[in-house]
């Protein structure tokens, strides 16, 4: 039984909805949880004594409400009593049959089955126990980059699989023409020239051949191997930016940790390695400085007056102005250099200056965005922005270098392409063979850095006290190694149509970048001492990929309709990716025909976009809902804490003036 309230004392009671029971352990409300004031407030007693001798009318309250047992203020106990009770309660409403008890045990078999098989495939993830070391040692951040790269290695080995069932296996039994024998070069491994060039890696290689049926031959499924894979792209990288930002748009723009959640919750208690738990420590403590240099910042912006408002706004238009004319300059200097190495006779040269100017434009692009992003992040420092601004005005910099210079690179190469078809040669493998250098080069790019610049440099670093001081060990750079992926992927999306085996050579490259990028890593490397924003960092890392994405499809539609018509591969002769269907269409019955001209009509177009606006609409009227809701939840869980923290101030005072007001009876008392 509940015991009496003392006569004269406020009765402090609430309504407990499902809400107010999911947000009674929100951070603010236990500040006072291990607190006398807390202790001593009625409605904690009451719940004590609630928990250990429970009243029959609350027992029946609690049977009969629809709260879940997980979310009742009451001890183990009584929750596994209270579900025991309603389960009978149920069995007797509705007594089971056989047949309802027989699907209740294969339901929680089958739940049981998926838990398992969801277990036993979380332990088959590649290199999950090499990633679970590197966060622990370098952190999420470090970690998120290698998640990253193999999830765009897993991406790449489902191409190949598209495009070996669909594309190459066909092509190779019912292929006519033998392979030319050429000479082997050294070479042709880096350019994709002499025996390459004849091989399945390009599209010459895919023609017509003995598989000449109406709606089963060599272009059509070539055709529908690589709509596949762009459909894959465009699923797969949707979903994870989607995903990403959704997370995002639910947390808010500026939401962040209170400091007493980091400072008593942040700590990961499965740390075993002492170097592990100084990191944690240091990542915690950076955290705590860096929120601190952000409300510094906040501070001195109140502080300035006009006059320096106005002096800032003029620097930073200049070294706007500045950030600009590098931008203009690297584009120029990239369409320079491919201008000079595509207008070269390279049969008067020997093959290393041949290769050399072959490979000028990839050293000059790759040159460009390695030194520029270091200039703008030394820039963003002069402009006084926050921290968090810096970060993210310095990554958008370098992915419009990026994207913006290899957009560059392709123009300027297209247009280079014209002579190839004036000489009635294969543009289709020119092209080819360009994303092929990009792919070979990006990965001797990386092999380079890391065991002639990164390697070497530790060494010197660790023999000489003096360059240690100096130069002393590089950090990993997340954001610069994501942009890099990003690139190479955006490479392999524009060049897959003209070089079908480029995602297997990515899958490959991507291997042995794994392992590359951990060597340098581990050995090359110190732990960062600022903590990587992994939450809307990485949502901007997956929107570029999907602008990676939308480049290689806009290259891919301007390439379509320069090569037309084809003079090799699967789309020779008259043939083009555009009347290929037109034979197979013309075997299907007329109700078939018929829903095909309409699904590819004008109306059938103006109806879909119609109703896609439509579906936008709702949704975004619904995202708007969510967001308003979302904000008032937010403000509920604020008032809520505050009504705590009142409550606990009310009750503190009147406890002080009872115990007052009894002192000064017993003094009075006692003089009397």
């Amino acid at each position: 039984m509940m015991e009496e309230e003392e006569p004269g004392t406020p009765h402090f009671q609430r309504l407990i909805s499902d809400e107010s029971v999911r947000s009674v352990q929100s951070g603010d409300s236990c500040e006072y949880h291990h607190t006398e004031i807390y202790a001593q407030l009625p409605s904690s007693q009451a719940h004590r004594q609630q928990q250990h001798n429970l009243h029959p009318e609350d027992e029946r309250r609690m049977l009969e409400s629809s709260v879940p047992p997980q979310a009742l203020l009451v001890c183990m106990k009584i929750k596994r009593h209270i579900r025991s009770e309603r389960a009978e309660r149920r069995q007797q409403k509705h007594p089971a049959g056989s047949w309802d008890s027989w699907r209740q045990k294969q339901q929680i078999t089958r739940r049981r089955l998926k838990e398992h098989i969801s277990k036993a495939l979380s332990g088959l993830l590649l290199w999950r126990h090499t990633l679970h070391k590197i966060e622990g040692g370098f952190g999420v951040g470090v970690k998120a980059y290698f998640v990253f790269l193999r999830y765009l290695l897993c991406l790449n080995v489902l191409y190949c699989v598209i495009i070996g069932g669909s594309v190459l296996t066909p092509t190779l039994m019912y292929r006519e023409k033998p392979v030319s024998e050429q000479t082997f070069g050294f070479k042709d491994i880096f350019v994709g020239s002499g025996f390459l060039e004849g091989s399945p890696v390009f599209h010459s290689f895919y023609t017509r051949g003995s598989l000449d049926l109406p709606c089963f031959n060599t272009p059509v499924l070539f055709l529908l191997g690589m709509i596949s894979v762009l459909l894959l792209s465009i699923i797969m990288v949707v979903r994870r930016t989607v995903v990403g930002y959704k997370h995002l748009w639910l947390t808010g723009t500026r939401f962040s940790s209170n400091v007493s959640y980091k400072v008593f919750c942040g700590w990961d208690f499965c740390i075993q390695n002492e170097k592990a738990a100084a990191l944690k420590q240091t990542f915690i403590s950076n955290e705590l400085k860096m929120d601190l240099e952000e409300q510094r910042f906040h501070e001195d912006i109140q502080k300035r007056r006009i006059k320096r408002w106005i002096q800032l706004i003029l620097l930073r238009v200049v070294l706007n102005i500045f950030v600009l004319l590098l931008l203009a300059s690297s584009f120029i200097l990239i369409s320079y250099t491919i201008t000079v190495s595509y207008h070269q006779e390279y049969q008067k040269l020997d093959w290393i200056s041949s290769l050399m100017l072959e490979y000028l434009p990839p050293v000059t692009m790759t040159t460009v965005n390695y030194l520029l992003p270091h200039i703008f992040r030394e820039t963003s420092k002069f402009e006084d922005y926050s921290p968090t601004t810096q970060l993210n005005l310095t990554l958008i910099r370098s992915i419009f270098l990026k994207l913006a210079s290899l957009g560059i690179y392709l123009f300027f190469f297209i247009r280079s392409l014209a002579p190839y078809k004036d000489q009635h040669k294969c543009a289709e493998n020119a092209f080819g063979k360009e994303m092929y250098k990009l792919t070979v080069f990006n990965f001797l790019e990386s092999f380079f850095s890391a065991f002639c610049v990164a390697y070497p440099r530790m060494l010197l670093v660790k023999r000489c006290a003096w360059l240690k001081q100096k130069l002393g060990m590089p950090q990993f750079d997340i954001s610069s190694n994501v942009l890099d992926l990003v690139n190479s992927q955006t490479v392999t999306w524009v060049g897959v149509f003209y070089c079908p085996l480029l995602p297997a050579i990515s899958a490959v490259r991507l291997l042995l970048l794994l392992y590359i990028k951990k060597f340098t890593l581990i050995h090359c490397c110190v732990r960062a001492q600022r903590m990587f924003r992994v939450a809307s960092s990485s949502v901007l890392f997956h929107f570029t990929l999907m602008l990676g994405l939308v480049l290689s499809v806009i290259v891919l539609g301007v390439n379509i309709n320069r090569f037309v018509p084809g003079g090799c591969g699967p789309f020779e002769g008259d043939r083009s990716v555009f009347n290929v269907t037109a034979a197979c269409v013309e075997t299907l019955p007329a109700p078939a025909q018929t829903t095909i001209s309409y699904v590819t009509s004008k109306t059938f177009a103006f109806a879909l976009v119609l109703a896609e606006i439509v579906i936008l609409t709702s949704y975004t009227s619904r995202g708007r809902a969510n967001s308003k809701a979302i904000e008032r939840w937010k403000e509920m869980l604020v008032m809520c804490s505050s009504d705590k923290r009142f409550l606990a101030k009310k009750h503190n005072t009147m406890r002080r003036q009872k115990t007052t007001r009894y002192k000064h009876v017993q003094q009075c008392s006692a003089d009397a």
